[in-house]
């Protein structure tokens, strides 16, 4: 559906810098049919400046940039489809609705206002704008006005706005992000049920891991311009391909350690301070290769140390301090000179100054070079 190939867009640099700088510099991506394809990062990463080439808003250095078998933007061919003749779909952090309509009037203002030859006619405008508001839950509001509706309400009706156009693609920048805690994890299961629903292909921009991780198909991890990861949400979740990737996605505790031995079935042996652990990977890494370990709090297992007895993967610590979070239990455990932050269910919870195990499963211990 959406080909990006090394998009290159560069900036002016700032006061005192010399030449210009590259927002987005080399970035490739494709974007199969009916998927929610997320462009995540932090600030500054370039995933808003390559949603709005893609759009149309930017005009790319380099690239090429193609929605099916259109070429929307080649430097090489020297094809530049504006932006209004595109026919995507765009739907803004702030949500830029018209305050002086009506729901009915905002969503089928983009169809009256087409061009005359493919402008539709009122009664089909009418049949359209009353399934796309049936959709987004939206059609016993059609007569309210735009600025009376909640902040949930006028994220749907952006969203309808933009989908009453029948767009290929969709592309969502943020759009969550001004909505309070619990009505933005409302709209995420919306937005993934009318995507779902309607087979709607989409870019989601967003900084929010949680996002990514609760609705996408497929997500890219972009720093400093560069895409560092692609990969569905659980491998980009379970099997970091950099250290920036694994600090990003959610918690982490890292472990810096060397190859010290292979063992079959691809199980690698790595020395640390702290002691040896074993992890499963498909990486061919050579003996003496300096690795860093990535260990998600809740995949430490957390028991009494008079449990048991300390063997391969399992180290003994004393807990310093826990927190309850509800839904869990957070434990700091001093294991040696090091401290690790381990997470458990609410049935788990060791008071602090009490020596405990923990174990690391050489499934869920992702190996990382230390020069990723």
């Amino acid at each position: 559906m959406l080909t990006v190939k090394d998009l290159v867009k560069t900036f002016p640099g700032s006061k005192g810098e010399k030449g210009r700088v590259r927002a987005v510099d080399g970035v490739t991506f494709e974007v199969e049919p009916g998927h929610l394809y997320t462009l995540l990062g932090p600030s500054g990463c370039g995933k808003t400046t390559t949603l709005r080439c893609v759009a149309g808003l930017e005009d790319p250095d380099t690239g090429v940039i193609k929605v099916g078998d259109t070429t929307m933007f080649s430097s090489n061919e020297r094809t530049k489809v504006p932006a209004n003749k595109r026919g995507l779909g765009m739907v803004f952090q702030s949500y830029a609705i018209w305050p002086h309509m009506n729901v009915f009037k905002n969503v089928s203002f983009p169809l009256e206002v087409a061009d005359r030859k493919g402008r539709l006619g009122k009664s089909e405008i009418e049949q359209r704008v009353g399934r796309v508001l049936e959709v987004v839950q939206l059609d016993h509001l059609a007569s309210r006005q735009a600025t009376d509706l909640s902040g949930g309400q006028q994220q749907r009706l952006a969203l309808a706005r933009a989908l009453v156009m029948e767009p290929p693609l969709l592309l969502l920048d943020e759009p969550l992000s001004n909505l309070d805690a619990q009505l933005r994890e409302e709209m995420r299961f919306e937005l993934k049920r009318l995507q779902r629903e309607m087979g709607i292909t989409a870019i989601y921009v967003t900084h929010d891991q949680v996002e990514a991780l609760a609705m996408s198909n497929r997500i890219a991890v972009m720093n400093g311009g560069n895409i560092e990861q692609i990969g569905k949400p659980r491998d980009i979740y379970e099997r970091p391909s950099s250290k920036f990737v694994a600090g990003f996605i959610g918690t982490t505790n890292f472990l810096e350690g060397r190859v010290g031995r292979r063992e079959p079935g691809n199980v690698y042996v790595v020395s640390t301070p702290t002691g040896e652990i074993r992890t499963r990977s498909e990486a061919d890494l050579p003996v003496g290769t300096d690795v860093i370990l990535s260990i998600r709090p809740e995949h430490i297992g957390l028991a009494p140390a008079d449990t048991g007895v300390p063997g391969p993967n399992t180290w003994r610590g004393r807990v310093e301090t826990r927190a309850f979070l509800g839904e869990s239990v957070d434990h700091l455990v001093h294991v040696g000179e090091r401290r690790l932050q381990v997470r458990c269910p609410t049935t788990v919870s060791i008071a602090p100054g009490n020596d405990v195990l923990l174990e690391f499963p050489a499934d869920l211990t992702s190996i990382i070079p230390a020069d990723r």
